[in-house]
């Protein structure tokens, strides 16, 4: 920066800047020489970035030249950086900790990603086995490692989050900035419901009690494995279930009566368990004279032959009467 200013120039500017806060003028030199040298850095990523990228149309590529880019340049600059200053009279632990945070600055990510798997290690919100959901992304974890995890890829374009046979790499960074989800830690079950809607007219009653026959048949028994892990679930955090068996729910819509079954299986049977109770739902009300399946209708209704006798409606005539 001296030949920049001219040493005269230079020369009255440490002196005005020695008396005002006490800096020498070998220090301000060097806090100079590294504010040069980081605009350059910062000049030349961009300038490199533009001319390079510019030729490359792929997505992928550009991630990577532009990560590239940054990675030298930014190696580049500490080392410019530390060989002006290991010239000053500067002492060590200013210098280490100037060259720390130089590294934490171009090493950003990598840095983080460290700090996830090590954040994963210790504290192991999931391993690999375990069904997560990090974000909008949802799989089954099998690998970890040092700056990244691996998803077999569930869900997405695929119902009843069944594999969708796609390999998807996270960052592990992504654990400090997004929820995660785990299905299967601590309690390896998760509830699901499965809503069944049968017409107004039909015995939504007699429907219930089939339903509820099927769910107790169909659905997972609540063994002594079951119910130790619900224990020690309400030891470590403040959980507690009042129904474990198959429940029944009931709803009116707008074209018939909903009868939601809810009921617990294992995430990975999601989709079975629902194959086989719809299977014993169809088989059931098929023998029903008095129920149907409803779906969405229009309907229109006519008060003076079809309402009550307190409403307008029809009055009944009268038992042996004309």
């Amino acid at each position: 920066m001296r030949w920049l200013l001219g040493e005269k120039t230079f020369a009255v500017m440490a002196s005005w800047v020695d008396e005002l806060i006490g800096i020498s003028p070998d220090t301000l030199a060097h806090l100079m020489d590294t504010v040069l040298v980081v605009l350059a850095y910062l000049l030349l990523r961009r300038l490199s970035r533009r001319v390079l990228l510019r030729r490359v149309e792929e997505p992928n590529r550009r991630y990577f030249i532009g990560k590239g880019i940054t990675y030298v340049l930014s190696i580049l600059a500490i080392l410019v950086i530390a060989k002006i200053w290991i010239k000053s009279d500067i002492n060590l632990a200013t210098y280490l900790g100037i060259l720390s945070a130089g590294l934490a600055i171009a090493l950003q990510d990598p840095i983080v990603n460290m700090a996830g798997w090590l954040f994963l290690m210790v504290r192991q919100p999931f391993r690999v086995g375990d069904r997560v959901q990090v974000g909008k992304l949802r799989g089954d974890v099998i690998d970890i490692r040092l700056f990244m995890f691996t998803l077999l890829e569930i869900g997405n374009w695929v119902d009843a989050e069944q594999s969708t046979g796609r390999i998807v790499h996270v960052p592990n960074g992504q654990v400090f900035k997004t929820p995660l989800s785990n299905y299967t830690q601590g309690f390896e079950f998760i509830w699901h419901e499965i809503p069944v809607t049968v017409t107004f007219e039909s015995d939504w009653q007699k429907a219930r009690r089939i339903l509820e026959r099927i769910a107790g048949e169909q659905a997972e028994r609540l063994d002594e494995h079951m119910a130790r892990q619900i224990r020690e679930l309400g030891d470590k955090w403040r959980i507690h279930f009042h129904h474990l068996t198959p429940i029944v729910w009931l709803k009116v819509c707008d074209f018939g009566v909903t009868l939601t079954i809810r009921y617990l299986c294992r995430p990975r049977n999601r989709r079975g368990s629902e194959d086989r109770i719809w299977q014993s739902v169809l088989q059931a009300f098929a023998d029903e004279p008095d129920i149907d399946l409803a779906y969405p209708t229009q309907r229109f209704y006519q008060n003076h032959l079809e309402g009550k006798p307190g409403t307008g409606g029809p009055v009944p005539s009268p038992p042996g009467g004309e």
